[in-house]
């Protein structure tokens, strides 16, 4: 999102690159997640959850802050790269940390609690960009370099208790966050698995979707006749609402127990969504295009929690879940 936020505030004229450039960027620090993801939930298993998860959030928030310094398409694509391989264990490693603590009818809920996370920060990180984006020029720096600038502890007795209800709900869930072995061979009995691949295909197209649409929402809307500051402040109103329907999607899928037909009746109202928008944007005026992105960003992440919870309860052990995750 400070991403989206810079460039309404002259960061690709500043550094010299195309929006090409930007897209190759966003899919290099894809690619660099998809490289480590697997391999990170391997080191979850060796190094523990306090320490690497805790290592992930300092080394991205440090390579997060250091795009200041970008003054070139080289540096900006290193960095996004870097960004990917930092961020590859956090969200699978917390997800799996999450599924040691919950029994299976209260995991979607967890789930999406952890996903407000990052979708409030979708929401919260537009109204944050219009102040910042004023401080252009203080201090010899851009608007867009200052938008770069910005434990729970359980006893013995704690951890039986939870452990105890965990295998009372669940008999596949005896082991913890740390300490298990998983050799390579169920690496790749798991990623070429049959049922697993329609939860990665699925995932694979929305993910296309979504995180080229936040990259620009507020550019478009700025495309749109709204300065910087309004189209930021506009931006994070669908991001807000995403909250919502995270939250939504999540009840329901623990309230029925339904967990495939949730993921697929949220994917369904997000595809419904960008077909509305396709068809009617062209003819409407600015504020029922704004109304269709807010719309289409409300929508898009609604099944992303409940679908982490629906594959893990298709999953057999915990070696084949951590796995799964990432």
């Amino acid at each position: 999102m400070n991403i989206a936020s810079a460039l309404t505030g002259g960061f690709a004229e500043d550094i010299g690159v195309s929006l090409d450039t930007v897209n190759a960027g966003n899919q290099m620090m894809f690619a660099g997640i998809v490289l480590l993801e697997i391999p990170s939930n391997l080191a979850l298993q060796k190094l523990g959850p306090r320490k690497w998860i805790a290592g992930q959030v300092l080394a991205f928030g440090t390579v997060a802050s250091l795009q200041i310094f970008i003054h070139n398409k080289a540096g900006f694509l290193a960095s996004r790269l870097i960004l990917g391989f930092c961020e590859s264990g956090y969200i699978p490693g917390a997800i799996y940390t999450l599924s040691t603590w919950y029994a299976k009818r209260e995991l979607a809920k967890r789930v999406a609690i952890l996903f407000f996370g990052m979708f409030g920060a979708n929401a919260i990180s537009p109204l944050l960009a219009t102040g910042i984006l004023k401080l252009d020029g203080a201090g010899g720096l851009h608007g867009w370099q200052w938008l770069f600038l910005r434990l729970i502890r359980f006893d013995s007795n704690d951890r039986d208790i939870l452990q105890k209800r965990l295998e009372r709900g669940d008999n596949e869930k005896k082991g913890g966050a740390q300490g298990m072995e998983i050799p390579l061979q169920l690496v790749w009995k798991t990623v070429t698995h049959y049922r697993r691949w329609p939860h990665f295909i699925s995932t694979f197209c929305l993910f296309s979707t979504w995180s080229s649409l936040t990259t620009y929402t507020p550019s478009i809307l700025k495309s749109l006749g709204w300065d910087t500051i309004a189209a930021n402040a506009l931006a994070a109103v669908g991001a807000s609402l995403s909250l919502v329907f995270v939250f939504i999607f999540a009840y329901i899928s623990d309230k029925t127990n339904l967990r495939g037909g949730t993921v697929i009746l949220a994917q369904v109202c997000f595809l419904i969504t960008l077909i509305v928008a396709r068809e009617v944007h062209p003819h409407v005026g600015q504020w029922s295009r704004w109304a269709l992105w807010t719309a289409v960003n409300a929508l898009a992440v609604g099944y992303h929690p409940v679908h982490n919870t629906w594959l893990q309860l298709n999953c057999r052990s915990p070696g084949e879940r951590s796995i799964s995750i990432a």
